[in-house]
């Protein structure tokens, strides 16, 4: 039996037509997930976003506190400078006192002559003054090499902090949008 080439044709077009409805449907069904998956990742990037931005605030204000702690340092050490300074000062007079002990030990000496019997605790103490002077000379070498630190550690305040305010200075401008 020979069949109808319209049936045919009519049968073939409706199974066409179903498939093609059902790729559309299948279509339609892969947009909504992608339309949702898609509006989940804007929520979560938002949400990143909001957080990030918190965090730049938090950090420029860190900053800023650690550059006003080194100005304050910076501050600090040059008033230990000028008191280093000071005691250098001091020192260098106390050792121009000692230096004077020598006139003192040679007219010990000459005492000793006339007073033989007590030439040799002023021998013992004329030791002990020359021990002195090289003491207090090495101690006035001493506060010198300490003031110098001094300067050199004020000199690397100061760097540090002109880097902090270099680092910290870009997200200043983050102000004016950070709660």
């Amino acid at each position: 039996m020979v069949e109808d080439p319209r049936r045919i044709l009519v049968g073939m077009v409706g199974r066409l037509s179903r498939e093609t409805q059902l790729h559309l449907d299948e279509r339609h069904q892969h947009f909504q997930t992608t339309d949702m998956v898609l509006f989940a990742m804007s929520v979560l990037l938002a949400i990143l976003g909001v957080f990030n931005v918190y965090y730049i605030s938090v950090l420029y204000q860190d900053l800023n506190g650690i550059v006003n702690t080194m100005d304050s340092m910076h501050g600090s050490l040059t008033g230990i400078r000028g008191n280093m300074t000071s005691i250098t000062d001091t020192v260098v007079t106390i050792d121009q006192h000692v230096r004077n002990m020598d006139k003192i030990s040679s007219h010990t000496g000459a005492l000793a002559d006339k007073m033989p019997q007590i030439s040799g605790s002023m021998s013992y103490i004329s030791g002990d003054m020359i021990e002195i002077n090289q003491d207090m000379s090495s101690l006035s070498h001493g506060m010198v090499n300490i003031e110098q630190r001094f300067g050199q550690m004020t000199s690397a305040v100061s760097s540090m902090s002109g880097n902090l305010n270099q680092i910290s200075r870009p997200m200043g401008f983050m102000n004016p949008v950070i709660p």
